[in-house]
């Protein structure tokens, strides 16, 4: 008969069993992230979305709006209500994005607050209605 034949060598560590091999990655695991509180308000995010659709058309990756709604499921009448973001003052469009996360309840500004804003061309009528939407008095205005 032939004796068996053995082989010994040391395994690394990660290999001795689930529970050593879990404790040794909780060990050297980093702290996770604490995700921010809140959320991105609603406007932000169809501000975000109305820049991103209007570099779609621009670029011809999608035809036009209508294949926009039609490959979104939503009407063209709400692409145009989202496009219509892109009317406002560049400041203003840089605010909307950066609008501070809400916490607890509802939005401080929504989308048919701001379909008014739109349809105004001068953008210093835009800033003094959207500093009024704001509630900041006149004396504090920039520009």
């Amino acid at each position: 008969m032939t004796n068996p034949l053995i082989i010994a060598c040391p395994l690394p560590p990660s290999w001795r069993g689930y529970g050593q091999r879990r404790r040794e990655r909780t060990s050297k695991a980093q702290p996770r992230p604490v995700p921010a509180r809140g959320r991105v308000p609603r406007i932000s995010r169809l501000m975000a979305l109305a820049l991103r659709l209007d570099e779609l058309v621009r670029t011809g990756v999608v035809a036009d709006y209508a294949e926009l709604a039609r490959l979104g499921h939503v009407s063209r009448a709400r692409i145009s209500q989202i496009l219509n973001l892109l009317a406002l003052a560049p400041d203003l469009q840089e605010s909307l994005l950066f609008l501070p996360a809400v916490e607890r309840g509802r939005d401080p500004i929504y989308l048919a607050q701001l379909q008014p804003l739109t349809a105004i061309l001068d953008w210093r009528q835009q800033r003094c209605l959207w500093h009024t939407l704001q509630g900041v008095p006149k004396l504090q205005q920039s520009r």
